[in-house]
C-alpha cells in the first residue's frame, strides 16, 4: 500500500485515549478533523529516544516539539494537534502525563496498528523486538485534506517535526 500523500483524503478510523474524566474514550479521526486545520504525526513509540530528545541543538525533539510550539501553530491556524503511536491507551495515557506543561497535544493511540495501515505508514521493526510500528511522520491536513506529508525513511527524524509544518504554514 503506498503510504498517504499530498492531495489524498486523511482516511477514516477509530483510535483510543482518555479524557478530561480519565474515562477511556474511541475517537474518530473524521470527527476530530473534518472542517479544522489539523496536524498529525506519528511516532514509532512512547518514550523513544527520539521522542524525548534530540541529536541536534537545532531539532527539538518529536513529542516536545509540537509541545512547545503549539501555540505558535495554533497562532497560524491549527486547530487540533493529534499525536498518535501503536500503543494501547494505558501506555498513552502514562507517557502524556510526563508532558505536565501540555496542553494542545492529542496523546491517541493505535493499538492494533489499524490506522498505520490505512495511513500506508507501517515500519516493520521486528528485528528490534517491537514489532509493526509506525513510521515517523508529520501531515497537515486542511478538512481531512493532506495539505503537508513530511514522512520519514526508516527511524530518521528530519523532516516530521514541528519546525518543518511551521515553516508550511
Amino acid at each position: 500500500m503506498a503510504p498517504i500523500a499530498v492531495g489524498d483524503a486523511l482516511p477514516e478510523g477509530t483510535l483510543a485515549c482518555f479524557d478530561e474524566n480519565d474515562q477511556l474514550q474511541q475517537v474518530s479521526v473524521h470527527a476530530l478533523a473534518a472542517g479544522k486545520k489539523v496536524i498529525l504525526f506519528g511516532v514509532p513509540g512512547a518514550f523513544t529516544p527520539t521522542c524525548r530528545r534530540s541529536l541536534s541543538p537545532q531539532i527539538h525533539p518529536h513529542v516536545p516539539g509540537f509541545i512547545e510550539n503549539a501555540e505558535e501553530l495554533k497562532s497560524k491556524g491549527v486547530d487540533e494537534i493529534l499525536l498518535i503511536s501503536v500503543n494501547d491507551p494505558f501506555v498513552m495515557k502514562a507517557w502524556a502525563k510526563t508532558y505536565p506543561e501540555n496542553k494542545n497535544v492529542k496523546f491517541l493511540a493505535d493499538g492494533s496498528g489499524t490506522y498505520t495501515h490505512a495511513l500506508g505508514l507501517e515500519l516493520d521493526l521486528s528485528e528490534k523486538g517491537l514489532g509493526t510500528r509506525s513510521r515517523r511522520f508529520a501531515l497537515l491536513t486542511d478538512d481531512l485534506v493532506v495539505k503537508v506529508a513530511n514522512i520519514e525513511e526508516g527511524g530518521a527524524f528530519t523532516i516530521s517535526g514541528a519546525e518543518e509544518i511551521l515553516k508550511a504554514l
